[in-house]
C-alpha cells in the first residue's frame, strides 16, 4: 500500500512539473563583444593615465596625513592629555582645584599653541 501512495504522489510531482521557461528577451540579445581588444593593451604592461594619476593622487594624501594631518592631531591630543594628567596631579599632591571658566578658549588655545611650532 506505500508504495502505490508513493508511486501516485511521484506522479502528481511529475504532473505538477512545467516545461523550462522560454528565453527571455535579455537571452536573445547579443553578446558583449569580445575583451581581446582591452587584454592586448594591459599585456603591454603599461599604465594608462588615470592609473598613474591615481597612485599619485593617492601618494599625496599619504603624505599629506602621515606628515602634516596626524602629528598635528597627535600634538593637539597630546597637549591636552599633558594638562589634563598635570591637573589631576597638582589636585592630588596640593589641594588646589583648577576651574577653565572657558572651555573655547581653552580649546582655541591649545589647538594655537599647537599649531605655532609647526
Amino acid at each position: 500500500m506505500s508504495s502505490d501512495s508513493q508511486s501516485s504522489f511521484i506522479e502528481a510531482i511529475a504532473d505538477t512539473e512545467e516545461s523550462p521557461p522560454p528565453l527571455s528577451e535579455v537571452d536573445s540579445l547579443p553578446s558583449s563583444p569580445t575583451t581581446s581588444s582591452i587584454d592586448e593593451s594591459s599585456d603591454d604592461g603599461e599604465e594608462t593615465d588615470a592609473e598613474r594619476e591615481w597612485k599619485e593622487s593617492l601618494q599625496q594624501i599619504e603624505l599629506l596625513l602621515t606628515m602634516v594631518v596626524v602629528p598635528y592631531i597627535g600634538k593637539y591630543f597630546g597637549r591636552k592629555c599633558a594638562y589634563w594628567g598635570w591637573a589631576k596631579f597638582m589636585e592630588w599632591k596640593y589641594p588646589v582645584q583648577i576651574v577653565v571658566i572657558s572651555e573655547n578658549t581653552f580649546k582655541g588655545t591649545g589647538a594655537v599653541e599647537a599649531a605655532a611650532s609647526l
